[in-house]
């Protein structure tokens, strides 16, 4: 936290929201459905390929806010495995401006401590951009910051139906039947290194799921904006963040008296912040 207040300006509305946000309480993992590109470029009579090239500008954004917020994971829904009926010439553009981003960002994730990887069947994607894949995974592999996870061709539903067949290949192979528990399952999913989302961002205004991380969101706290993807900024982060601090997180149990206090009292004194300022 402290590193990000010292980069933003004193005085903005950065600066502002996020000395009103506690260092403790901050999410550990977020996830992000990144939706909105294509109305984003039809609203202003554009390609769709221009969308999502405006689509680049807050990804870079949001990935340096939240190593200077000490998140320690970050990650973005970029390509489903429902994307593929959209326009080749679409798809094309989207594999370019990833291995673009790819190579123009590494040399930043490097210095940032970033960790890179990726999530969903990547293998079925064209050579060339596994190969940049590959790459900034391995040039990234020692570092110990954030670990910024992207989902290609990824699929909530096929990432479970992924795991089920794993178990199964194990349990053929140790030749007898067995039984799993919630928490075998959970560290078969390619998340595991990672943890399950605290809290899931979506853009566009859209109230779905999108077949993202179904396992993994169960008691993830949901934060949904208006805002189209390449309109989103580090304000729109921080709006997040504050609203994920006011809620109390029960995971099915009882409400916890203590931290409910507590949480008005920070909503109070918020307000009593901004009047002062």
């Amino acid at each position: 936290m402290q590193d990000f207040l010292e980069w933003a300006t004193p005085g903005s509305n950065e600066w502002r929201m996020a000395r009103r946000l506690s260092p403790e309480r901050l999410p550990r993992h977020i996830a992000v459905i990144m939706d909105g590109n294509g109305r984003w470029a039809k609203r202003r009579l554009l390609p769709r390929a221009a969308g999502h090239r405006a689509g680049v500008r807050p990804v870079r954004e949001i990935i340096e806010a939240c190593c200077r917020l000490d998140i320690e994971a970050l990650t973005l829904y970029a390509f489903s495995v429902e994307n593929w009926k959209r326009p080749k010439a679409e798809i094309r553009t989207l594999w370019a401006l990833l291995r673009q981003y790819l190579r123009q960002e590494l040399p930043d994730l490097k210095a940032n401590n970033v960790r890179f990887q990726t999530i969903g069947r990547v293998e079925a994607l064209p050579r060339e951009v596994c190969d940049d894949i590959d790459n900034a995974i391995v040039e990234t592999a020692a570092n110990l910051g954030m670990t910024l996870t992207i989902a290609l061709n990824y699929g909530g539903r096929t990432e479970i139906v992924d795991a089920v067949n794993d178990l199964l290949r194990r349990a053929r192979q140790l030749g007898e039947p067995r039984q799993i528990d919630e928490h075998e399952f959970s560290d078969t999913l390619s998340t595991s290194s990672i943890g399950d989302p605290d809290l899931l961002i979506r853009t566009s205004g859209e109230f779905r799921l999108s077949n993202f991380l179904l396992w993994q969101i169960a008691y993830s706290e949901i934060w949904v904006t208006d805002r189209l993807w390449p309109d989103f900024r580090t304000t729109d982060l921080l709006e997040a963040l504050s609203s994920y601090q006011q809620r109390n997180r029960r995971f099915g149990g009882l409400p916890d008296e203590p931290a409910a206090r507590q949480i008005k009292s920070e909503r109070a004194e918020a307000k009593l912040v901004g009047v002062n300022e």
